[in-house]
């Protein structure tokens, strides 16, 4: 049997929010809650398993690859609801996403401050691409 990723837990100030973001925003289901966990499920299996603490929440990262037209369909989403979107992960570039390997990325914080990302291409798919540090201005963008 090959190792895949399963499922992950992600903390939260509110399990339905947050998790209602996510799957908004990416156009997924939120499933039925499996005890205190309230899970959605990626194309590939992956299962992210909302919880609710009532504690400090420590930042996490989550990146999800995307097709072309559900970037778009993910960013118009971004942009409706007036998600600030950044082109890095340090916010060096607000209103802006990424055209890194040739793909796009955009970065933007979900309910409970976990950096969220949504890209195109894998980092490292095309390390000579000309669009490597190229960012693009969106409009509408907060």
């Amino acid at each position: 049997m090959s190792v895949e990723f399963n499922h992950t837990i992600v903390l939260s100030r509110d399990r339905e929010k947050s998790a209602r973001f996510l799957a908004g925003i990416l156009g997924l289901e939120v499933g039925a809650p499996t005890g205190v966990f309230l899970p959605v499920t990626t194309a590939n299996g992956v299962t992210l398993d909302f919880v609710t603490i009532d504690a400090d929440i420590p930042l996490q990262h989550y990146a999800f690859l995307v097709s072309e037209e559900e970037f778009d369909q993910a960013l118009a989403r971004l942009v409706e609801a007036r998600i600030p979107i950044q082109a890095d992960p340090h916010g060096n570039h607000p209103r802006r996403i990424n055209r890194n390997d040739g793909g796009r990325g955009v970065y933007f914080p979900d309910p409970a401050g976990h950096g969220l990302e949504i890209l195109t291409r894998p980092y490292g798919t095309a390390p000579a691409s000309e669009l490597n540090g190229v960012t693009e201005e969106v409009p509408g963008a907060v």
